[in-house]
């Protein structure tokens, strides 16, 4: 583990330094905010119309999840509140001011709320190995406050280079009325077939699609996966891939003591009995925020701001987590993901005030940076 540990703390001063000799920037150079004011609009009158039909309100609007195409930041922003006026948006990352402004992604007709052929809202997002974004939208609005169904849940894959839709996956018939669909996972099988995971905490379940073969089905798992739960609240997963090429997915709800995984192969076989494996006790309630497209899952503790590393090649001990960046006392990571500059970037926010309705008429305060690393290794 210590070998691991010595190589991650000189990738990141090689990319330090790499930034220091090719573009005199320091990794805090490359962090940007934003909030519901930074939205890009067509012209101030299509604004005027969105804000006094109530389609647009600052305060309402949040980022967070996040991929990273190229110097380009695409945005999942779930429609949790009214007042959202596109839930998928894009951000340079090559901006020349720090706040720089959030345009809908790829265009403004694919985000027309109670359109079915459109987004309704986006909760979260994968950008795949060809580059094929990936887009989880569950159809239902206004999830915080007075929940609507707009449309059947469904999954997007959007070309991220034109922004073309080359893929309309329709979840309705492997979903029911508990179904909470989440999070998502795209993986490649080894004969070039594609397959979207996504997890519905609702129903203890994860709904497997083969995109190439067009079918899907439901994995029902162990009701040991909701162990120590007292409620089926948020079920993380994160699809690794080791350095022997096993791929695998790790899950576990937040409320649980327990995470577990299961080798995609297994899942891919729609078979989940006698495959789902324990991986080890969770001392906190932990967040899932994303994977290094390796063996390591980035994750914090519930509550606290603190980003932690764990190579899955390692066993799921306190040993083996590294502290990878302290947190502020203002915002909360949501996701983790690799991209510009060779670098793992982070988004965050003070979701919680958010959530509380503590924010103020701005909105939420979104923060997109790198990953900077502290090379403590301490849990």
């Amino acid at each position: 583990m210590k070998r691991f540990l010595v190589v991650v703390c000189l990738a990141v001063l090689a990319a330090k330094m790499a930034l220091g000799r090719n573009e005199q920037l320091q990794l805090e150079d490359l962090s940007i905010t934003l909030s519901g004011q930074t939205l890009d609009w067509p012209c101030q009158s299509t604004k005027n119309i969105y804000e006094t039909s109530g389609r647009y309100i600052a305060r309402n609007v949040i980022a967070t999840r996040a991929q990273v195409y190229k110097d380009q930041v695409i945005l999942a922003m779930p429609r949790y509140k009214p007042g959202v006026p596109f839930t998928l948006g894009s951000v340079s990352l090559k901006a020349k001011h720090c706040s720089p402004k959030v345009a809908p992604f790829p265009c403004w007709p694919i985000q027309e709320e109670g359109n079915c052929q459109a987004l309704q809202s986006a909760v979260d997002i994968v950008l795949d190995m060809q580059d094929i974004l990936w887009v989880l939208d569950v159809g239902i609005v206004n999830t915080l406050e007075q929940p609507v169904r707009r449309c059947p849940p469904k999954v997007v894959g959007l070309n991220a280079n034109t922004g073309k839709v080359v893929k309309v996956i329709d979840l309705s018939s492997l979903v029911d009325a508990s179904s909470r669909l989440q999070y998502m996972a795209v993986d490649y099988a080894e004969d070039g077939q594609v397959y979207v995971y996504v997890s519905d905490a609702g129903t203890r379940a994860i709904i497997v699609y083969n995109v190439t073969a067009d079918t899907g089905y439901r994995v029902v798992l162990p009701r040991a996966v909701t162990s120590g739960a007292e409620k089926r609240d948020a079920l993380y997963l994160a699809l690794i891939r080791r350095s022997c090429g096993t791929q695998l997915l790790y899950f576990t709800y937040l409320g649980s003591n327990r995470i577990f995984a299961i080798r995609a192969t297994n899942l891919r076989a729609g078979n989940a009995n006698g495959s789902v494996a324990e991986v080890g006790i969770k001392k906190n309630k932990i967040v899932l925020l994303g994977t290094d497209n390796g063996s390591a899952i980035f994750f914090r503790i519930k509550g606290d701001a603190n980003i932690y590393m764990w190579n899955t090649e390692t066993p799921f001990v306190m040993d083996n987590f590294l502290l990878v960046q302290k947190g502020s006392d203002c915002r909360l990571p949501t996701a983790v993901i690799p991209g510009y500059k060779r670098l793992m970037w982070v988004i965050e926010s003070n979701f919680q005030d958010y959530i509380e309705n503590a924010v103020s008429c701005s909105g939420a305060s979104v923060s997109l940076h790198p990953l900077i690393n502290t090379c403590d290794d301490h849990y």
